[in-house]
């Protein structure tokens, strides 16, 4: 059975384009498009060679979806293509464990030579500049239960609402919260919020008005 290509971009122009970068670097793979975190989650399976994830989608805004199908797939290549330019995201993605970082502006020669070098088990990305972040690393410390109510946290949900979203008790919840502001060296809500905001990537302006 042939490799599989997952493109998951919600812009059918710019998956068109990437198809045709992947099948240039992937020539017998099957190209299978996306427009949702979910949908290519649906895709993923043995035969996935590797994953072309934008990080603005409606389910997925910012590099917390990275964190997620980096736990679920963690042999899985992520080359992350987005429309941000900022060297701290770049970096962020290289250390929360992507594969390369393809900005949309990259001609298509870049996006190839990008491809390439995940197809042969390397990293591309743009020069950072930059250092790993500690706050990242801690974030990344945290389990998909406290990664999920930590996002309701940053919702501005109680315990109480917290515990109804997910379906479990408000001790569990307290519980988490605990786990959660030692993991992060946190003392209260407001920090833990402020720390995870590190994991947003802010949507240009070109990019919000061609979804």
């Amino acid at each position: 059975m042939s490799s599989r290509i997952i493109i998951a971009d919600d812009h059918p122009l710019f998956r068109t384009a990437l198809s045709h970068a992947v099948s240039k670097v992937w020539p017998d793979a099957e190209i299978v498009e996306a427009g949702s975190a979910g949908a290519a989650r649906a895709e993923l399976d043995q035969n996935a060679e590797a994953l072309l994830l934008d990080l603005h989608m409606e389910d997925s805004h910012g590099l917390s979806v990275l964190m997620d199908l980096r736990q679920d797939f963690p042999a899985l290549p992520i080359a992350i293509v987005s429309a941000s330019e900022e060297p701290r995201v770049f970096g962020a993605a290289k250390q929360l464990g992507a594969a390369a970082f393809i900005p949309k502006s990259a001609s298509l020669d870049e996006m190839r030579d990008a491809l390439s070098a995940v197809r042969e088990g390397d990293h591309w990305f743009p020069d950072t500049g930059a250092e790993d972040d500690d706050d990242l690393d801690r974030i990344a410390s945290l389990t998909p239960a406290q990664r999920r109510i930590l996002g309701a946290i940053r919702q501005g949900l109680l315990n109480k609402q917290i515990a109804y979203e997910l379906d479990i008790s408000e001790a569990t919840v307290k519980a988490h919260i605990t786990a959660i502001f030692r993991k992060l060296g946190v003392v209260s809500r407001t920090q833990a919020v402020l720390l995870a905001a590190k994991l947003d990537v802010e949507q240009p302006a070109a990019d919000c008005a061609a979804s």
